[in-house]
């Protein structure tokens, strides 16, 4: 049984509250049960020096948590005087995620920085940091487009995250806090609404695992990854095919199974 009574392959109710911002070009809170995270979306008329004159465009992310998102209080990290090498790593993996989503080139030569700030701490905050992102950051896009910045939308498909893990040598999804800490194998799957992988990160924790567990680990993630991806399409109409992509009108939509 799992500390908070749902099945193996059951997410956790997820909460997302959209324009949680009232400034960035998109912003939201998501809720992966008590993990919550506010993801802002902000367009900058300019590119790192690397792409100057190359007409593309770049995505970008910072992530922190603030020091009392967990249990204990933390420094933070403008305190410690640099980002900790967790803090690098995920930074990363979310803006190669929402590259992903994204064409460059349609882009244009402009930044969409998108921040990440972990509130409360559960478990999963990456992985809420990425499903969350992509509606901030489409939105900012669709925002964009209504000023007739682009020939055709620079989206071009879905994208979401989700960890996955064995825990008392039972495959679970989505693990908390408590899950995670105690779990045999950690993973953390990144996928498009194509059904494409974008990262696949599994690590066994002091212990192996064998191909049976990785594969019954990949069909728990990409099944938890389809139900993101219908969240996100409460939030944004996108037919990729096309390349027409449109914001309807939901301010708020909580999930539960």
């Amino acid at each position: 049984m799992r500390p908070d009574n749902r099945k193996p392959a059951q997410l956790r109710p997820i909460k997302i509250t959209r324009d949680f911002n009232i400034y960035a070009e998109g912003s939201v809170l998501i809720e992966f049960g008590n993990t919550k995270v506010i993801v802002t979306a902000s367009v900058e008329d300019k590119v790192p020096p690397f792409l100057k004159g190359t007409g593309q465009g770049w995505i970008t992310a910072e992530y922190s948590m603030i020091p009392r998102a967990s249990e204990t209080r933390s420094l933070r990290e403008v305190v410690r005087g640099s980002p900790s090498g967790r803090t690098h790593e995920i930074q990363r993996l979310i803006g190669r995620s929402l590259r992903a989503a994204v064409d460059l080139k349609k882009l244009g030569e402009r930044t969409i920085w998108v921040d990440c700030d972990v509130i409360q701490a559960d478990g999963g905050t990456r992985v809420a940091s990425i499903t969350g992102a992509f509606i901030a950051v489409a939105d900012a896009i669709i925002k964009l487009g209504k000023n007739n910045l682009f020939k055709s939308s620079p989206l071009k498909d879905y994208v979401a995250a989700i960890s996955v893990g064995k825990v008392n040598n039972e495959i679970v999804l989505d693990l908390n806090y408590q899950e995670d800490s105690k779990a045999q194998v950690d993973m953390n799957l990144v996928m498009t609404g194509k059904g494409e992988f974008v990262e696949i990160g599994a690590t066994g924790e002091e212990n192996t695992f064998t191909q049976e567990d990785f594969q019954k680990m990949l069909e728990y993630g990409k099944s938890g990854i389809e139900r993101l991806i219908k969240i996100q399409k409460e939030f944004i109409e996108g037919i990729p095919s096309l390349g027409h992509w449109e914001r309807k009108n939901v301010k708020e939509f909580v999930y539960k199974e």
